[in-house]
Formats: structure tokens, sequence, C-alpha cells
């Protein structure tokens, strides 16, 4: 095989042939299951040599007849002119005679360019150099050969470009040519009655002519290092000018792609495409704009290429190391996202492909639109006892959201809490830390510093002003009403929570009993009677050996409950700060334990660090500091940015928020969460939505939309009906001339 091959497509499917010191016809097939050794070209498939022709040893170009059916006839152009009509088996009786035919100049040099007519397909035309008493482009009707004999040759039906050089060929359609001549400019020529020049451009790009066979109005030929692209109705200059830093050895348009242009370098193996897209502008084509991208069909230096007629995007590139590759370009695709959670993308021209959440081939999608339908089902969201959305919600960090909504609500109903005009006060609201420091003192009636407390006796417990700050938080400062609250939680199975909150309240006995009830139910079992066990030794001595012992071990501990309530045991000076800054134990906790041992100071700061830290998170969990204020708008929005859950955040600025607070930002949400379920056809929950929405907010009921007129007047029944009503009393049977109209 020759180092360097020449590669061309055939109209018949699956063949091609290249050529170089022979030409060679080869069949592609698949490799499975062939006992025939075949030349690979791909993973899956292989090229079949059919037949080889080596009569022909100075080939400058070919070009196959473009309705080659059973057998393919080629059209040889050699270095001496000639064109010889050539096959590699038995042509069919309406062609056989043109095998072995010759068409030749008067005067013998290069044949540059072959191009057989797409339409009129026994015409073809020759491309040749320059010779001052001959023309450099032949036009022949290879239907006059049969008519004479083998020692004649027919003459060409027309000829154009005496004395001129021929580069490179192309027809537009049917009867017009495009020729690059006199390496100064490319000619286009109509054939019609006697060729003419219909139009030129001036340029040195006059290599390699190619017309774009989905849109015959443009076209594209090379210089050495530079690729135009050519607009034949305003030929005056290329609508695109593409440098490269190469020089260009071959150009093709991809027939099954629109605007396709494929780019070959010498000494390159990379292939560049340039999807040329033209642009419309108030009904004017403006520059057009190019997307580049580079394939590597193989190692090797590529020394040609050729685009399959019907397979999209796919290609045969031949190799300096005499390989051949079959490849196929797959196209940059857009995915669309259906509201319904269908995806869908083209694959090639004519075919779509999808896929939904319910294909077999697809696992369940785990996106926040599935959980918006599922919980919008539900009627998560829109039950008046707050606390029930929680459960709907199947999400623990949202049931604490409406937890906490629910309680507040019911602080604030019962008058436990102050609204001042909010319908869920923060815990910055209930301590007025809102703009200065509230000054709360210790229940004691000592007047020490606490911060250097090391002792549960010696640590005092700030509750005035800050019991209705721990009502928000859930904590139940009164024994009564604590003792309650703790076996509310052993009910529900939180036995270290229990256990941390009595310790914290100084109750180690309540935590022992707590812990070593949970170690009969809980599957931590063995591990709670340690802990028990450990905390019944607990010693108020900074010196003693427990304290020793349990300050470094209690790291370890993978419940933050059981890592919290240690912390506090051993703690010194005053610092908390394992408690305050330990993530998993839940935020009301956390601002409920600042709010017993912090003075004023050190709390307003860590409730200040605190929110900010949960706002930057878009933590839900800040809404208990913040309240229904404009802080607690900034935590729904990075909320949003976080999840994407349009349905939770409209909800909660629907039920928690009023319109002032809300203003434009709060309309966006609920008017996104609305469009949502129109998309989804969820008619039935957006109008349950509006229900709810108008009940908390009447002034933003919408206008009547649907009322029954009277068929006479055009007035609404209804006011009729109230008039009928009012006057009822008076009423008195009329006669028929006199009839009520309905």
């Amino acid at each position: 095989m020759a180092s360097r091959l020449e590669i061309l497509w055939s109209p018949i499917k699956n063949k091609f042939i290249t050529w170089g010191s022979e030409i060679c016809l080869y069949e592609i097939q698949p490799l499975k299951d062939q006992s025939t050794p075949l030349v690979g070209l791909s993973n899956t498939s292989g090229a079949l040599l059919l037949a080889t022709n080596s009569n022909y040893h100075y080939v400058k170009c070919i070009d196959i007849y473009p309705k080659s059916d059973k057998d393919i006839l080629l059209g040889v152009g050699h270095s001496n002119g000639r064109v010889t009509l050539s096959s590699f088996g038995q042509l069919d009786y309406e062609h056989q005679s043109f095998s072995g035919k010759e068409l030749v100049p008067r005067h013998q040099r290069s044949c540059n360019a072959l191009a057989w007519n797409p339409v009129d397909s026994y015409k073809i035309v020759a491309g040749l150099d320059k010779n001052r008493s001959d023309s450099s482009i032949l036009l022949w009707d290879i239907t006059k050969t049969a008519m004479i004999s083998e020692s004649s040759h027919i003459r060409p039906v027309l000829e154009y470009g005496l004395s001129e050089t021929t580069h490179s060929l192309a027809w537009i359609n049917r009867q017009v040519l495009a020729a690059g001549m006199n390496n100064k400019s490319i000619k286009i020529l109509d054939f019609r009655d006697s060729i003419k020049l219909a139009n030129s451009a001036t340029t040195k790009a006059v290599l390699g002519v190619n017309v774009n066979v989905n849109n015959d109005k443009y076209l594209a030929s090379f210089s050495d290092h530079q690729l135009n692209v050519w607009d034949t109705r305003n030929f005056d200059k290329p609508v695109l000018v593409l440098p490269h830093g190469k020089l260009i050895s071959k150009i093709s348009w991809c027939p099954t792609k629109q605007n396709l242009l494929g780019v070959l370098q010498r000494d390159s193996s990379a292939l560049h495409l340039y999807d040329i897209q033209q642009t419309l502008i108030e009904n004017e084509e403006v520059e057009p704009s190019v997307i580049e991208r580079v394939v590597t069909p193989g190692t090797h230096s590529i020394t040609s290429f050729s685009w399959n007629h019907s397979d999209e995007n796919r290609f045969l590139a031949s190799l300096l190391s005499g390989q051949m590759v079959d490849y196929t370009v797959y196209d940059r695709i857009t995915l669309n996202w259906a509201s319904n959670s269908n995806l869908i993308w083209t694959c090639g021209r004519k075919t779509l492909k999808y896929i939904t959440n319910s294909s077999g081939n697809c696992n369940i999608l785990d996106d926040i639109s599935e959980k918006i339908k599922d919980r919008a089902n539900k009627g998560y969201g829109l039950n008046d006892e707050l606390w029930r959305n929680g459960e709907l919600a199947n999400d623990d960090s949202l049931a604490t959201v409406w937890n906490w909504l629910h309680l507040s609500k019911k602080l604030v109903d019962e008058g436990v809490i102050q609204g001042n005009g909010f319908k869920h006060p923060g815990i910055k609201s209930v301590l007025k830390y809102e703009n200065n420091v509230s000054k709360s003192e210790p229940s004691s009636l000592s007047s020490s510093d606490t911060s250097n407390a090391t002792s549960l006796s010696t640590m005092k417990l700030f509750k005035q002003d800050r019991d209705k700050a721990l009502h928000l938080c859930g904590w139940h400062v009164e024994k009564d009403s604590l003792t309650k609250f703790l076996e509310e939680l052993e009910k529900n199975h939180l036995y270290t929570r229990a256990a941390a909150i009595a310790v914290f309240h100084k109750n180690l006995k309540s935590a022992i009993e707590i812990l070593s009830k949970g170690a009969e139910d809980s599957v931590m079992g063995n591990s709670l009677n340690v802990v028990a066990m450990a905390l019944a030794g607990y010693s108020e001595d900074k010196g003693s050996m427990w304290r020793q012992f349990c300050s470094s071990p209690r790291t370890k501990l993978d419940d933050a409950y059981l890592r919290a309530m240690f912390a506090f045991l051993t703690a010194e000076n005053g610092n908390y700060d394992d408690i305050l800054y330990e993530n998993e134990v839940s935020v009301n906790d956390r601002i409920g334990f600042a709010c017993l041992y912090l003075s004023d100071t050190r709390l307003n700061d860590y409730l200040k660090i605190l929110t900010s830290k949960l706002t930057e998170e878009g933590n839900l969990d800040g809404l208990l500091l913040t309240g229904n204020t404009f802080e607690g708008i900034k935590i729904l929005q990075k909320y949003l940015d976080r999840t994407s859950d349009i349905q939770t955040t409209a909800l909660i600025s629907v039920r928690a928020f009023n319109s002032e607070t809300l203003q434009e930002l709060g309309k966006d949400w609920v008017n996104s969460y609305r469009s949502l379920l129109d998309s989804w056809q969820y008619w039935h929950e957006r109008a349950n939505f509006d229900i709810m929405l108008c009940s908390e907010r009447p002034t933003d009921k919408p206008p009547q939309q649907v009322y029954i007129s009277c068929n006479f007047c055009g007035k609404s029944i209804s006011a009729y009906m109230q008039g009928l009503n009012r006057g009822r009393g008076n009423y008195t049977r009329m006669g028929s001339s006199n009839k009520i109209k309905f």
C-alpha cells in the first residue's frame, strides 16, 4: 500500500476507493463473525478489498460517476491531461460501453481537477494546466464516446479559458460551474447556451473550490494558510476568512449536516471542523458566526478524508502510516429538561431521543422537582396546623422549621410572647437585641461574675427576660414543664438529647435515669449504660480524676449530645464553645443553652455570629433567630439559591411573612411556584394554593373573573338576586304582561 493515500466514498453504500500508486476498491463489513481478513477501520468495522487497478501510474485526480449502481465508474485524470473512464468489473448494460474510453485534450498538460455533473451525470468537466493554444476547462458528454471507434477521440462539447490555468472546480448546480483559475481569481461560469462568465472574484485562494451541497449559494476555497468562504450572491469579497497555522491540503463540505466544513492541514493528525452559522438581523444576513471543533481520528498525520453521502457526520480518513479510519463526529447536543422531568435531545437530523423518570433504563431522579411534585400532591404547606406540613415534607430540617412556625404562632396567639406586628417573632426580637443589648441578671441573688465558674454549684442561670426566648426554643424552664418536656423527648426515643438538657438544667439525677432507660430501649444500649455510670461519678473538684479522665475521651463519643453534655461538665472559665459551636446539636438547643449561660454581651455577640453563619448557609433554622423580618428574607433567598426549593420558599413566605416585608421578591417567589404548578398541569394544587394565599393575605385577593350575567342586559345575576332578596317582603304577584325577566 502506498505511503500517501487519497480516499473517496462512492455513491454505493459501504464502498469506497483509495488511490496512490494503485486504485483499490473496498467494502466495509462488520468485524463480527468474519472469516475473511479485513483491514481494520474501527472497533466494529473493517474493509474488505474487492478489487485493485494497477494500470495507472500518474493519477492526478479521480471523481466517481454520481449514479453508479452495481459497479463504480471512475473518471481518472492523468498528468498528461487525459481523462480515462474506468471500472473494476462488469458494469450494467447502460454503462458498459463507457469503460476504457479516454477523453483527450488537444495538447498534453496536467489534469488538475475532475467533476461529474450531479444532474446531467453523463457530463464531466476537467480543469487543466495552461496551454497558450488550448482551453483549460473542457466539458465532455461521455454518451458520444459510444458513437466513435476505439482509435478516435471525441471533442469537448464546450471549452473555456484559453491560455489560462484551472486549479480546481466544482458544480454549483446543473448549469453553473465555479473554477479557481490563474492563481488570482474564482470564476463562475454559465453553461446554459455556451460558456460565459457570470461572475468573478479576485483572490489567491483558488485551490480546492468546494460548493456547499446543502446550500449552493455558499462555496469555499483556500490558499496556503487561509480558508475563504464565499456567498455567490455577493461575490466581491469572502464573507468569512479563517487563517491557519499550517498549509491547508484539503477542504470539504459535509453533505449530511448543514454548513459544516472540514479542513485538513498538511502534516496534521487532526481535522478541523467549522460549523458556520448564518445570522439574520431584520431580514438581513450579517457576517456568519463560526463554532470550531477539532477531531483526531488517529495518532498519525492524515493524508486525505472523505464524507459519507448518507450517514450523518461520518467520514473516512487515510493516514500517513497507511492505515484507514472510519470515524463519526458526534454532535454537541443540547439537553432540554422539560417541566415533567422528561429529558430530550437531538440524535442527528431526523431523530429525537428522550428519557422519562419512569423509563426502565433510568434510575429514579433524585431531583428537587420530584420532591416538589410529591409534596404538592400531599397538600404540603396548605395545612393550617403548621406542624403537620413538616410531617408531609418528609425532611427533618423542614419539619424543624414548620414545628417552630407552629410554636411561635401558638405563643403569640396565647399571649406568652408579644408579636409587636410580627406573626413569628425571632429570638433577637424577643430579647430586644435588634439595636441594643438588654440587661439580664443571673437568677441567683449573688452578684459574682459567672465567667470563672468551674462547677455546677457556681454556674449561674440567666432567666430574667429570657424565659420567652427559651419558650421559642421549645425549652420549658419551669420545673413541672421541664419534667413533661423531658418525658416527651423520652417517648420520642431522644434519650441523649433529654439527658443533655437535664444536665444543662443541673439535674444530673434525671439525666442518669434517662440514660438508664435509654440503655434498655435504644440500639446504643451498653454505651448508654457506660455513660450513665460515668455521669454518676461526677465530681465538682477541678483536680479530680473524673474531670481529668472525661475531658479528652468525650471528643471520641459518636453522639453530639453526649459530647456536649461532658463538655458542659468539664468546661473551665465559662468557655462553652464546644457546646455553642457543636453543629450536630440542633440550633434551638444551642440557642437555649446560650440564653441560660451567657451574659448579655456574650449572648449578643454569639447570636450575631450564628445569624451570619446560618444566613450564609441558607439554613432555615436561622428563622428562629430572625423571625419574619428582613433578615429572614435573606435566609429564604439563600435557601432557594442553595436548594432550588421554590415550593418551601413560597409557602413559608406566605405563611410567615407579611406583604410589606416581602415586597416584590415575595411576589416573584409566589408567581414562580404558581407557574411551576401550571406547567405540570397541577390545576387543583394551584387552586388550593391560591385559596390559601387569599386566606393569608386578603388584600392580595384577585378580582372576580367569572360570574353569571343576565341574558338580556348583560348585568350580573348575583347583583340582581341581592336586590330581589332585599325587596322580597314587598313582592306581589304580577300579571303576565309584567313578568320579571330572568
